[in-house]
């Protein structure tokens, strides 16, 4: 045996090894995956919030100038006044019934404050026209405070607008793209006032559920306290208060330390619990149904009765030695066909499972539009355990 070959073998060896070696650590990759987060389980950022922490909306009116005449028409009475009153807090005395407003729009604008957001941050904010203008290309805000549900000015905008899009062309050949009546400001706003919320000097926070349950409320607080460790059983605690809210009280050794209470928690794994629900969109014939629906021992019969009327015109030509006024007409022929399916029963199984529901009505050959109607009649019979939404 020469030296080549051992060199040959022992780099297959090696090969091997690597090989099993990584066969190995997918499969504790695999198991990992598969045991470490229960089934149906999610963070609990995703399926609650905390009280307080939410967004709130800003609304404004302004006036956006700088239209190529795809402004509001003289007759928008707002838009004129607005203009007038503008230019007289300016110093400008104008006549309103001699303004013309065809470069100038009249608009609502909207924008978004989020959460623990400070004075001098920005923001984006939407501009809708309110008027008769046209198109918002290459407009400019003026100056418009941003109030609150509380009537309290919370941040200014102002920017050129864009709409993503454009006008063009006359009215015989027109171009349009997108819609030109609203259009965004990125950061177009400053924040010039926050929304009150102590974060800090919270003792308890209450933790609250997007879907209200009973069940996933329990177990949410009970892996919160577990979570927790010995701490849960003292005085920092959490526990349900109802269907939709966890309470959950700060203990002094997490006091200056809420964020890092809420990171841990907001990271932890809930096992969800929820009601039965079929979902019908009889627009779209689009029906979606969850593994927890169950059927009660129910018959189906399943049948189609189709009607078709078919018309179809001959030609009526005079017979030999008809009289001269005689002519040649289209005389319609129609027939009428009334088809009727044999009715296929199925017996379905009580406890059955909405899979097995669905292969059994398949093998009818029902279509997503029967299969509303048939759920609609095992739900007024009483055998669908499920609450059945129809949008």
């Amino acid at each position: 045996m020469n030296i080549m070959e051992i060199s040959l073998r022992q780099r297959r060896t090696y090969r091997l090894i690597h090989f099993i070696l990584f066969l190995c650590t997918l499969a504790l990759l695999l198991a990992w995956m598969l045991f470490s987060v229960p089934a149906h389980a999610a963070r609990v950022k995703d399926i609650a919030t905390i009280e307080g922490v939410r967004n709130n909306a800003l609304i404004g009116y302004g006036l956006v100038i700088g239209l190529n005449g795809t402004g509001d028409k003289t007759g928008t009475l707002f838009t004129v006044q607005s203009l007038s009153s503008m230019l007289t807090r300016m110093g400008i005395t104008v006549d309103p019934s001699v303004v013309k407003v065809k470069n100038v729009a009249a608009v609502m604008v909207t924008s978004i404050l989020p959460p623990f957001t400070r004075t001098g941050s920005q923001l984006d904010v939407v501009v809708s026209s309110m008027g008769d203008a046209t198109s918002l290309q290459g407009g400019t805000l003026l100056l418009t405070p941003l109030k609150g549900p509380d009537q309290e000015v919370y941040a200014v905008a102002q920017g050129s607008i864009s709409i993503g899009g454009f006008v063009g062309g006359q009215e015989g050949d027109k171009t349009q793209k997108n819609h030109p009546t609203a259009g965004r400001i990125a950061n177009g706003a400053m924040v010039e006032r926050e929304v009150p919320f102590l974060f800090s000097e919270m003792d308890r926070f209450k933790i609250l559920l997007r879907e209200q349950d009973f069940t996933t409320a329990l177990r949410l607080a009970d892996v919160i306290n577990e979570s927790l460790g010995p701490e849960a059983s003292g005085a920092l605690m959490a526990h349900p208060i109802d269907a939709a809210t966890v309470e959950l009280k700060v203990s002094d050794a997490y006091k200056g330390r809420e964020v890092a209470l809420l990171s841990m928690i907001e990271s932890l794994n809930v096992k969800l619990d929820f009601s039965a629900k079929v979902v019908v969109n009889e627009r779209t014939g689009t029906i979606v149904m969850g593994d927890q629906v169950r059927i009660s021992d129910v018959a189906i019969a399943h049948g189609n009765l189709t009607i078709r009327v078919q018309s179809e015109f001959q030609v009526s030509q005079p017979p030999s030695f008809a009289p001269e006024n005689a002519e040649t007409v289209v005389v319609p022929k129609r027939e009428a066909d009334v088809v009727e399916e044999d009715a296929k029963i199925v017996l379905v199984k009580g406890g059955t499972t909405i899979g097995t529901l669905i292969q059994g009505l398949n093998s009818i050959g029902v279509t997503p539009r029967d299969l509303i109607s048939i759920l609609q009649s095992i739900k007024a019979a009483g055998a669908l355990h499920a609450k059945l939404e129809i949008l």
